[in-house]
């Protein structure tokens, strides 16, 4: 007979989003029981961020010691054990690990189920044979996959998703890379830095969501380190064979064909659902996720959907986390919260970064904002110049009334320096709060005063202005 639990809170999904939640409510004391089918930490700690952003870290150190001469440092015969850099990212994962970990959920008092979790009912939840949970309230953060485009022949042999690639015991010699978004590009710099042949094939326009400006000069940077970048192809067909893979190219007439050995897959994200029997719980769904309102709640009003999972949200790990926060609010304490997408910033952690806080400039036009541009160079900064990172811009985005609706930053330490202006969106600020703000010198963080300053530039060639100055300077 299956054990019926009763709590206040069922969280499906121990990932970042669902391990927040279950953190949180039971921090408050609420009864809480959190399900996950696989390994705790989710997408992020196993195969995402966490591992990324390490396998990045190890490339970049090859990349500085290939430029030091330019500061009078001679590195000679650098070379690349790339066992020791798997090693690399496999120890920063154990490291995080027990943060997340089941026993440290446990003893916060979390009851931790492993298993498969499904809806029976609109409120009920088992975990195969063994566990019923009728809970007060759901929260489903069951995360994404990546989604792997029906190509003819992508399965006739093997192929590397972000699940997959950290477990490489080799470099690639030719890595293919289907994808030209951040997880593409963050991968196409680090193999190319490691040693590897890289070509990134993109079927519309790399980097597509972030600023045209901005992206331009992270796309400029990768070229420059030899990866090579084809936008607007279409793949004809796949083929494995020898131990490496062919990727054919309808170029209209005239087939291409590149030859490598390996391909990783990375053309987006697809919300995970399988298996949770949804309709029994009338939770409305298709293809791109669960179906929420402002609140996070779906068509049940028992239950949440939050992180990748829901349609429509941004597919970030800060976001997931931001989701989380709300159901808190809305599901402990009753208060009203409404999820704001603007309110999120990203990164795409290549080099140099790039960072995007609130609109972009094609989005506040879009929204009808009369608005106001300022931009200041990486290269007319001190500090920048010293540490010979002088590729990049920081764009401001304000209303006629100086009223900041967004930035963008591309750039050494971008993700550092957008927390800034993400504070600044979010309390509403004017860009005159920036103006005479007193910071440190010589830092990168000038940039962003200097391009609010320029809001003022305008003002101090008016006539009028000119005549006030005159009057006052005959007193002295």
């Amino acid at each position: 007979m299956a054990e019926t639990l009763t709590p206040d809170v069922c969280v499906i999904g121990g990932g970042s989003a669902g391990l927040s939640v279950a953190a949180a409510a039971a921090a408050f004391g609420v009864p809480t029981v959190l399900v996950e089918r696989d390994k705790m930490g989710g997408e992020c700690l196993n195969n995402g961020c966490v591992p990324s952003k390490a396998l990045l870290a190890a490339a970049k150190h090859a990349a500085t010691m290939r430029s030091s001469q330019a500061f009078g440092v001679n590195a000679t015969g650098v070379t690349v054990d790339f066992a020791r850099v798997r090693e690399h990212v496999q120890e920063t994962i154990a490291a995080i690990a027990p943060t997340d970990s089941a026993e440290r959920f446990t003893g916060l008092g979390v009851r931790v189920i492993k298993g498969h979790a499904r809806f029976k009912d609109h409120r009920t939840v088992a975990v195969g044979d063994a566990v019923e949970i009728r809970a007060r309230r759901f929260v489903i953060a069951t995360g994404s996959t990546a989604a792997v485009p029906a190509i003819p022949g992508i399965d006739s042999g093997p192929y590397l998703t972000n699940e997959t690639v950290f477990d490489l015991k080799e470099l690639p010699q030719h890595l293919i890379i289907i994808g030209g978004g951040p997880i593409g590009l963050e991968m196409a710099q680090a193999f190319r830095r490691l040693g590897s042949a890289v070509t990134v094939l993109e079927a519309a326009v790399a980097l597509a969501k972030d600023d045209p400006e901005a992206a331009a000069v992270v796309l400029g940077q990768l070229e420059r380190e030899g990866v090579v970048i084809k936008t607007g192809v279409k793949i004809a067909r796949i083929a494995h064979a020898g131990g490496c893979v062919s990727v054919t190219l309808d170029a209209g007439g005239s087939d291409e064909t590149l030859e490598g050995t390996h391909l990783l897959v990375a053309a987006g994200r697809r919300p995970t659902t399988d298996g949770l029997d949804l309709e029994a719980a009338h939770i409305r769904h298709d293809r791109t996720g669960i179906f929420v309102n402002k609140k996070l709640k779906t068509s049940n009003k028992r239950v949440y959907a939050i992180g990748d999972v829901a349609a429509g949200q941004l597919q970030f790990t800060h976001a997931a986390n931001y989701h989380a926060g709300l159901v808190i609010r809305n599901a402990l304490f009753r208060m009203p919260v409404r999820v704001t997408n603007k309110l999120v910033p990203w990164v795409t952690y290549t080099e140099p970064e790039l960072a995007q806080a609130g609109l972009t400039e094609a989005q506040a036009r879009s929204a009808g904002f009369k608005i106001r541009i300022m931009r200041w160079s990486y290269h007319d900064n001190d500090r920048a110049q010293a540490e010979r990172a002088t590729h990049g811009h920081i764009k401001l985005v304000t209303d006629k009334k100086g009223n900041i609706l967004g930035a963008t930053i591309v750039g050494a330490q971008a993700g550092e320096l957008i927390a800034t202006w993400s504070l600044a969106i979010a309390q509403r600020l004017n860009v005159r709060a920036f103006a005479g703000i007193v910071l440190p010198y010589p830092t990168l963080a000038e940039i962003g005063k200097r391009a609010a300053l320029d809001y003022f530039t305008p003002s101090l060639t008016r006539p009028l202005v000119r005549r006030i100055i005159a009057w006052l300077r005959i007193f002295g």
